[in-house]
């Protein structure tokens, strides 16, 4: 069964709906949020991009092609893979809301952790 898995911006997580398993899916905390005031169930930061792939981003539409390539690789490694697998099992059979923190809706890498996410699920190692 495929999972039911939403995108979110962090800013805007107070209309995920209760009973998600929230997953915050940045490397780094989201700017100007308090710790005390962000509800989420997991922070798997070793799934985020790696911290050399996201300064070389930057958040630039023009690399989005490249970027979505290069962090769909990373995220095939051993570690990576097993930590989808450990994301998908902590969830249960509860929907995942990915939380990301970027201001753009369709130039971020929570969309490749979904696809990921939902290629893990069709396929587990």
């Amino acid at each position: 069964m495929k999972p039911d898995i939403e995108l979110h911006r962090v800013y805007d997580h107070a209309a995920v709906a209760a009973g998600r398993y929230r997953v915050l899916v940045d490397r780094l905390w989201p700017r100007g949020i308090r710790r005390e005031d962000l509800v989420y169930d997991a922070w798997p930061k070793d799934l985020a991009p790696s911290p050399e792939l996201r300064r070389w981003f930057g958040h630039l539409p023009e690399r989005w092609a490249e970027f979505h390539l290069r962090y769909a690789a990373e995220l095939k490694g051993d570690a990576q893979r097993q930590g989808l697998a450990d994301l998908l099992r902590d969830a249960g059979d509860h929907p995942i809301t990915l939380l990301y923190g970027a201001k753009d809706p369709d130039h971020n890498h929570a969309i490749v952790l979904r696809e990921a996410l939902l290629r893990t699920a069709r396929h587990p190692s």
